[in-house]
């Protein structure tokens, strides 16, 4: 039997980071946190109480905003799955009909991400965390 993969993250695009980051703060209360371009624009969305970078209340996560890029399609809000092993997860969307779009990057003190979809043309990411 497969261990369940919890949900551990989501992403959303963004095409005006000043916009999209005073909208959350105004409207939900999340903290915004923009990593600047060293990190490729990403925000992130704190939208929990944290510890070390991690929600403190059990069924919590947070997220993150990414710029959208013209030259990509499809960019969406998206779930991210926690992973133990990032290639025998991209076998498994491989083996039951879905589709993994390229090799995991390695985002720094988080892990490897890979996007990919399901059998259904839905859209998600998985992580395999480093810490």
């Amino acid at each position: 039997m497969l261990n369940r993969c919890p949900v551990v993250h989501f992403e959303m695009p963004y095409d005006d980071v000043g916009r999209v980051s005073k909208f959350y703060e105004r409207v939900f209360g999340w903290t915004m946190n923009p990593l600047g371009p060293e990190s490729n624009n990403y925000v992130l969305a704190e939208t929990t109480e944290t510890e070390d970078g991690r929600p403190t209340m059990p069924g919590r996560i947070n997220g993150g905003l990414f710029p959208r890029h013209p030259e990509r399609p499809a960019q969406t809000p998206l779930m991210v799955i926690g992973v133990e092993d990032i290639r025998a997860a991209m076998a498994g969307v491989e083996g039951a009909g879905g589709k993994v779009f390229g090799e995991p990057d390695l985002i720094p003190n988080f892990g490897l991400y890979v996007a990919f979809q399901d059998c259904e043309g839905n859209p998600a990411a998985m992580l395999q965390p480093t810490v």
